[in-house]
């Protein structure tokens, strides 16, 4: 993992559990108000395109979110190489 400058940084295990759970209360979010429809996904929909700097859809957002899971729940020990 990197910093904004580019430097690579190391997580404790606390730090990648708390990350890792935020990511799934995101993804939650988005599971449900997909599921659910109707004003709450528009609102959603909507922020999504707004927030991301490039403007990707809600679905793709969602799935970044989940990748990002898959790499705090499949991450190589610290001192490995890939």
């Amino acid at each position: 993992m990197k910093d904004r400058s580019g430097q690579a940084i190391t997580l404790t295990a606390g730090e990648a559990a708390f990350i890792r759970q935020a990511l799934a209360a995101c993804s939650g979010i988005f599971s449900r108000a997909l599921l659910a429809g109707g004003p709450g996904r528009q609102a959603l929909e909507q922020a999504a395109l707004e927030v991301v700097a490039d403007g990707r859809p809600l679905g793709q957002v969602h799935y970044d979110v989940s990748l990002a899971i898959d790499y705090v729940d499949f991450a190589r020990p610290a001192g490995s190489t890939r």
